[in-house]
């Protein structure tokens, strides 16, 4: 094993060059995959190494102690003998090389980097301990300190294995999301027949049988049978969803009652899962403000600490008198108190955790430093078709001009003629109407509708404009006031009478009015940006409260109305669907790709949610300002701690019987690291 590797910087993450390994990432994906799983294994390496380590060097400490003059006299025992001192000399050696490597490496790699940490310290500490315990024994004037020294480095080894294990369990997300691609899936053969291949062996296009209490093996489209499928641990949706011919599914998912047969429509890379596994390793790597502000104070500390354990050293020896043992006991407890040890955790832990969350909840943070600035946004612009509304047509009403039909009779003979037209208006009426007659003629009448014979009857469905043109009569003021609604209206004619007419609108979302709610108690400014006329807009933008509407946007001004939003001093977010969206989401501060689906990699995005939920975008916020406060309390307990203790470490009140040995020292500085590493396990997504 390469101990090269264990410094704390490394382990913090900052080893790694996390901008090459993100090019590597671009040009080989395959390689990304190999790179993450070496990543997660080097750091399954380094437990080990650490705990392997820490059993020695314990099992090392106790004869050391027995040893010691100082802890014989502490106990009032006299177990020395001749040789005694070399015994200890040999022992300690072995604690200080084998169980001081990771430090003395570490150290080296700071130095030669020029950026003194945690290291740094520790390895100093230990080496000031050994060198002059070593010096004492070949006839130097002092006491042994080699207890010292190997109860500090036992105690080191276990906070980092411990922090270790923190940092394996708060990325476990990403081994979690990989577990839930099963090995084998069931292929079925163009006879009928199955057999049971590796799932990487599948190609887009195969047909798959999934049973019962399967997963599914990557993302296609239902071609066969009925079943509800859990796909909570990818999308954050609790409730199964219900899936039937032409429907969607998710690789990872999990097949509840019904058995399904899915044509493969996307694999590897390209599944969902892969591309969320992707963003999450992408979110944990990318560099974090927070973080450079705790790796600056890393540096700091580190100079105080040195800078501080010289002042000590020289104050004892020169303005006190006191022995050179006495100051070199201080100057190595300064230095051990002052390591950056949580420091350097602190926010990492943090990172990680949010991430989880953030990935189990359904949205996918790209960019650290964005998510960071989703704390302080004043205002939000929500792309108004697809985000805020179904961006889809639904009938809403019927309007009914006679008594020789009924409203479903109505819907049905339009229904009926429209089964033959691929308009998105269509598809409304089909939905609704369910059952249809078979039409028996059927002609496009250019730019204003469609005609035909259905059930026997000449059947007209068609615009305002075409009505206009025959000069009919019909109830004004009653279309009109559906039509003030933002509503799409168009006109039935039966046997050459108008019938009635259809109202189709693109439904709000329910969750919108919740989310624009829950927005405006949190003092941020909701914008409404579409491409439909102003009535539409304005009759939206009242249904949900919204604050500012740009209406009758051209999709590539949408870029310019964020920019003007930003002239005004604000911190902006925009919220879209990532398609036509994209300049607007890459000119806003914070980009929020909503309704994902299973097209999950929107490049401009900096936040990618994976459900049509506007909710979603303040759960994001409140995940931000969450994340944020877990951060700042992890950096006081990691380094705040400091204030009190290095003054006690020097010695301050020493004329009192107060003094802070190394050991001690050490301990606290552990202490503050398992506090720091619980704190941020305590982080959760609030209601």
């Amino acid at each position: 094993m390469d101990h090269q590797h264990h410094n704390h910087i490394d382990h913090n993450h900052e080893g790694h060059n996390h901008s090459e390994h993100s090019k590597d990432k671009e040009q080989n994906h395959d390689h990304d995959g190999h790179e993450g799983h070496s990543h997660h294994e080097h750091h399954k390496m380094m437990v080990q190494d650490f705990k392997f380590r820490f059993w020695w060097v314990l099992a090392l400490t106790i004869p050391i102690m027995a040893l010691s003059p100082m802890i014989q006299d502490f106990l009032g025992v006299d177990w020395r003998f001749t040789g005694d001192s070399w015994i200890l000399a040999a022992l300690s050696t072995v604690v200080y090389f084998f169980g001081g490597w990771p430090f003395l490496t570490g150290l080296i790699d700071e130095l030669k980097k020029k950026q003194p940490g945690m290291m740094t310290l520790i390895g100093l500490a230990i080496s000031i301990a050994y060198l002059y315990s070593t010096a004492v024994v070949f006839g130097f004037e002092g006491d042994l300190l080699y207890w010292e020294l190997s109860t500090l480095v036992g105690i080191m080894l276990l906070g980092h294995w411990i922090e270790m294990r923190s940092v394996m369990s708060a990325s476990s997300a990403l081994e979690e999301l990989a577990a839930l691609i099963p090995g084998e899936a069931h292929r079925v053969n163009e006879d009928g027949s199955t057999e049971d291949v590796p799932v990487e062996e599948l190609q887009q296009g195969d047909k798959v049988l999934i049973k019962p209490g399967e997963k599914v093996p990557a993302d296609g489209i239902v071609v066969k049978g009925e079943s509800s499928v859990n796909e909570a641990m990818l999308t954050g949706e609790s409730k199964p969803v219900s899936k039937q011919k032409d429907d969607e599914v998710i690789g990872g998912s999990v097949n509840e009652k019904g058995s399904l047969t899915i044509q493969i429509s996307k694999t590897g890379d390209d599944s969902f899962l892969s591309q969320v596994i992707s963003l999450v390793r992408e979110a944990q790597e990318s560099k974090s403000r927070t973080q450079d502000l705790a790796n600056r104070a890393a540096f700091w500390l580190t100079i105080v600490a040195i800078t501080a354990g010289l002042i000590t050293f020289g104050a004892w020896i020169f303005f006190t008198g006191q022995s050179f043992d006495f100051a070199m006991n201080r100057t190595v407890a300064v230095m051990v108190i002052t390591c950056p040890h949580a420091l350097g955790l602190a926010i990492p832990l943090v990172v990680s955790r949010s991430t989880s969350i953030a990935a189990t909840n359904g949205f996918l943070i790209r960019n650290r430093s964005a998510f960071e600035q989703a704390r302080n946004l004043d205002s939000i612009i929500f792309d108004k078709t697809g985000t805020l509304t179904e961006g889809t047509f639904t009938v809403t009403n019927i309007l009914n001009f006679g008594d020789d039909h009924s409203d479903e009779e109505i819907l049905k003979y339009a229904a009926s003629l429209e089964k033959n037209s691929e308009h998105p208006l269509a598809k409304g009426i089909l939905e609704k109407a369910g059952e249809t007659w078979e039409p028996d003629e059927f002609n496009s009448i250019t730019g204003k509708g469609i005609e035909g014979k259905v059930n026997g009857k000449s059947v007209k469905v068609v615009s305002p404009g075409y009505i206009r043109e025959q000069e009919m009569e019909y109830p004004k003021a009653e279309v009109e006031k559906v039509s003030s609604q933002g509503k799409t209206v168009v006109f039935v004619i039966i046997e050459d009478q108008l019938t009635g007419a259809i109202a189709l609108g693109d439904q709000i979302r329910e969750s919108s009015k919740n989310a624009i709610d829950a927005l405006h108690k949190m003092g941020i400014e909701c914008i409404m940006l579409t491409g439909d006329n102003q009535q539409t807009a304005d009759y939206v933008a009242g249904e949900l409260g919204i604050d500012q509407v740009f209406a009758e946007v051209l999709p590539d001004e949408k870029a310019d109305k964020v920019k003007e939003v930003q002239g005004q001093g604000k911190l902006v977010a925009m919220t879209g669907d990532g398609v036509n969206d994209a300049p607007a989401l890459a000119q806003a501060d914070v980009g929020i790709a909503i309704g994902a689906g299973s097209d999950v990699a929107v490049e401009t995005g900096d936040i990618v949610l994976v459900k049509d939920n506007p909710e979603d975008v303040t759960a994001l916020i409140k995940l931000s300002k969450s994340t944020y406060r877990k951060m700042v309390q992890n950096l006081w307990w990691a380094s705040g701690y400091n204030i009190g203790a290095i003054p006690l470490a020097a010695g301050v009140l020493f004329a009192w019987g107060i003094i802070l040995s190394p050991a001690v020292g050490a301990i606290l500085m552990s202490l503050s690291t398992v506090i720091v590493a619980i704190n941020a396990r305590f982080l959760k997504l609030e209601n």
